[in-house]
C-alpha cells in the first residue's frame, strides 16, 4: 500500500515536471526562452515545445500581430509659419525581431508604447516644422505621412520593430487660431458677396438701360410711322376734298357751310351778332341766295 502511495506521488511530481517542460506557441505568438534573464531562444513556429523547468528556463510571449499606437490626446506643433496646429496620428507596426525587441524593453510593453511614442513625436515635430499649416492640413499631407514613415521605420528598425503605417487622423487648428482662421473666412466670404453684387448690380444698370433705349426706339418708331399714317390720311382726305371741290364748287360751299352753321348752332341759346349780309349768312337768304 505504500509502495503503490509513494508510486502516485512520483507520478504526479513527474507530471508536473513534465507539464513545467512543454509550452504551446500560438500562430498569433512569439515565444523566447531565457535562463536568469538570458535569451536562449526565439521560437517563431506554432506548436508544441520543450524547455527545462523552472528555475532553470522560462518562456515569455510576444504578439505577432499589427499593434497600434494610438495617442489619447492630440499633440501641440509648430509649423514654418510659427503658428500652433494639433496633430493626432496613430502608428500600425508590429515585432520582426523578438529578440532585439526584449533586449531593448525586457518584454515591457507600455515601455516599448513609450518608445515608439517618442520616435513618432520626433518625426512629426521634425516635418511639420518644415511646413505651413496650408501643406500640412491639405496641400502635402500625404507627403508628410511617407516622410515620418521612412523616418520612424530607421528608429524602429533598432528595437525590432517594423512600421507598417502612419497616419494623421486629424490635423486641427488651436483654439484661438480658429477663430481667426473663422473671422479671416467670414470677410474673404464677405469680399466675395460684395463683389458678386457689385457685378450683379452693374449688371442690372447695363440691362435697364439697353432696355429703356430699346424703348425709347420703339416708341419713336411707333410715332414715326403713326405720323406717317396720320400725314397720309390728311393727304388723302385733302385730294378728296379737292376732288369733291372740283366736281361740284357751290355744293362743296353749301356743305360747308351746313357744318359751320351746325358748329355753329348746336343749341338754342347759342346767339350769334352778324351782319345779315355777311358771307357767312349767304344761305339764309331765301330768294336772292338762291339765284346767286
Amino acid at each position: 500500500m505504500n509502495r503503490l502511495i509513494s508510486y502516485a506521488i512520483a507520478a504526479v511530481i513527474g507530471l508536473t515536471i513534465l507539464s513545467s517542460t512543454l509550452f504551446v506557441v500560438d500562430q498569433r505568438q512569439f515565444a523566447i526562452v531565457f535562463a536568469l534573464g538570458e535569451v536562449k531562444q526565439v521560437i517563431k513556429d506554432p506548436g508544441l515545445h520543450f524547455k527545462l523547468p523552472p528555475p532553470f528556463q522560462n518562456v515569455i510571449f510576444l504578439d505577432k500581430r499589427i499593434l497600434t499606437l494610438d495617442t489619447p490626446e492630440a499633440d501641440r506643433f509648430i509649423t514654418a509659419e510659427k503658428k500652433n496646429i494639433l496633430v493626432d496620428a496613430y502608428v500600425k507596426w508590429r515585432i520582426v525581431d523578438p529578440r532585439l525587441y526584449f533586449i531593448s524593453f525586457g518584454g515591457d510593453e507600455r515601455r516599448a508604447q513609450d518608445r515608439m511614442a517618442q520616435i513618432v513625436k520626433a518625426a512629426l515635430n521634425e516635418e511639420i516644422t518644415k511646413r505651413t499649416v496650408r501643406e500640412v492640413i491639405s496641400g502635402e499631407r500625404g507627403k508628410v505621412m511617407d516622410s515620418i514613415a521612412s523616418k520612424v521605420t530607421e528608429e524602429v528598425k533598432q528595437i525590432g520593430g517594423q512600421i507598417v503605417d502612419v497616419r494623421l487622423k486629424r490635423v486641427d487648428y488651436v483654439e484661438q487660431i480658429n477663430n481667426s482662421v473663422y473671422e479671416r473666412m467670414k470677410s474673404e466670404r464677405s469680399r466675395v458677396a460684395n463683389e458678386l453684387r457689385s457685378t450683379g448690380a452693374a449688371e442690372s444698370e447695363k440691362i435697364r438701360a439697353d432696355a429703356d433705349r430699346q424703348r425709347i426706339v420703339i416708341l419713336a418708331e411707333a410715332y414715326r410711322q403713326a405720323e406717317g399714317v396720320r400725314g397720309e390720311g390728311d393727304a388723302k382726305a385733302a385730294r378728296i376734298y379737292a376732288q369733291a371741290f372740283g366736281q361740284n364748287p357751290e355744293f362743296y360751299k353749301f356743305s360747308r357751310s351746313l357744318e359751320a352753321y351746325r358748329e355753329s348752332f348746336k343749341t338754342r341759346s347759342d346767339v350769334l351778332l352778324i351782319d345779315p349780309n355777311s358771307e357767312f349768312l349767304k344761305y339764309f337768304k331765301a330768294a336772292g341766295g338762291a339765284r346767286k
